[in-house]
């Protein structure tokens, strides 16, 4: 495989690692904003169970992807097969 195939590639994962980095962290934001302050959301969700799950899941489907965006980029700048499996 030619050198620059593999630096493209390296770069096009690290890129698409930031991407999911950035979305991890406004999922994770999100989160935050509407266990924060739920007033702003209560009038689409019915209840206030429902709410206050939904604030929590988003909250640790970002905090998730944040970390896997993360490791994916540092593993996509090291050339690491482990951080990139994981």
């Amino acid at each position: 495989v030619p050198m620059g195939v593999l630096s493209c590639m390296k770069y096009l994962m690290f890129i698409f690692n930031v991407l999911v980095f950035a979305g991890g962290t406004c999922l994770a934001g999100m989160g935050v904003w509407v266990a924060v302050d739920p007033s702003g959301f209560q009038d689409i969700v019915a209840t206030r169970a429902v709410l206050s799950a939904g604030a929590w899941l988003l909250l640790v489907v970002g905090i998730a992807l944040s970390l896997l965006g993360f490791l994916g980029c540092c593993g996509a700048l090291r050339r690491s097969r482990p951080l990139l499996l994981l």
